[in-house]
């Protein structure tokens, strides 16, 4: 019999394996879509149409039902630095499916987040679960929690109303911005969705409590915006470049969230601590060996983003500096 921590390590790893996969699924159905309509970073829709891009989505919504059910029996803390793992598939799968070439650097990048998610795998804590959705509502009502929330909203309408019009096509960060803090109340609302599906499921009936419903809306609403604008980096910007800086950022933002909400590292001891502590900055550093790989190639490219002022709106030419495909 597994324990709670096992069978979110065994999600958690499912979970990463389909979601490395459905990145490249939905590039190539982007990329097709982009071909007969206008593409998703300029506002079209026309992936919608593309089947490659739903298998894509499909083989995501696995590995996020996966993800899902892992934060119901694990902390964050282990969860989502798992999502590495997804970093290297994406990786890899670029590198043979849409000639994004990964370098011997990007080798060593997917070594130190094995290696990161390895010391985070053996320090995790051992997460006491809620006995009922108000205890969870009590947690999302700390002071502490709500500035989080109230800064996260802030900065995203900022990155919505302000900075995409300006400079979302030519910087990744605000699309990956948006995606990342939707994303770490996403995670938040759905454990807590999740707790109270397994108590129900239990005997301990959660269904009723309008807290419940609360947190499906926010997790609903946060879902959209995240496919949304995660549409959009693929769509504008490399994947190998996307999937290390959306984990990087989300992972992070996930990681404080949860601390400051459900309290992952209270009662452990320094040393634990610091020891997930230095597992998740392997983590990282492997991210960013990725993406220097990555920014490296592209720059011995000499390729450049431009636009062609001799074509109308609808047929601006835009050569990626992430994507010479384009």
């Amino acid at each position: 019999m597994l324990s709670d921590n096992e069978m979110g390590l065994v999600l958690a790893v499912s979970s990463s394996v389909f979601i490395g996969s459905s990145f490249i699924l939905k590039k190539k159905g982007l990329k097709r879509a982009a071909a007969n309509g206008t593409r998703a970073g300029f506002g079209g829709y026309t992936y919608l149409l593309e089947p490659l891009w739903w298998v894509g989505l499909v083989t995501m919504t696995f590995g996020e039902i996966a993800n899902f059910v892992a934060y119901v029996y694990a902390p964050a803390v282990l969860v989502t630095p798992l999502g590495a793992l997804s970093i290297i598939i994406s990786a890899v799968l670029a590198h043979f499916l849409l000639n994004e070439k990964l370098r011997k650097m990007g080798v060593w990048g997917c070594v130190c987040c094995i290696v990161g998610s390895v010391m985070i795998v053996i320090h995790v804590p051992q997460e006491q679960t809620p006995n009922s959705v108000e205890e969870i509502w009590k947690l999302a009502m700390q002071p502490a929690f709500l500035i989080y929330v109230a800064i996260s909203m802030s900065i995203v309408l900022a990155l919505i109303l302000y900075c995409e019009p300006i400079c979302g096509q030519t910087n990744i960060l605000v699309y990956i911005g948006i995606c990342s803090l939707m994303g770490s109340l996403t995670v938040m609302s759905i454990k807590a969705v999740g707790i109270a599906i397994k108590l129900t499921l239990e005997g301990i009936n959660q269904i009723w409590y309008p807290e419940t419903w609360f947190f499906i809306m926010v997790a609903a609403i946060c879902v959209i915006m995240q496919m949304i604008y995660l549409n959009k980096a693929l769509d504008t910007f490399n994947a190998a470049i996307v999937s290390p800086i959306y984990y990087v950022m989300f992972t992070t933002l996930t990681i404080v969230a949860s601390a400051i909400m459900f309290k992952d590292w209270y009662g452990q001891n320094t040393d634990s601590i610091a020891s997930e502590i230095c597992g998740f900055i392997t983590v990282l550093t492997g991210t960013v060996i990725l993406h220097a790989t990555r920014e490296e190639e592209q720059a011995s490219s000499g390729t450049i983003r431009w636009h062609d002022s001799t074509k109308s709106f609808n047929e601006e030419h835009l050569i990626s500096l992430y994507s010479p495909e384009y």
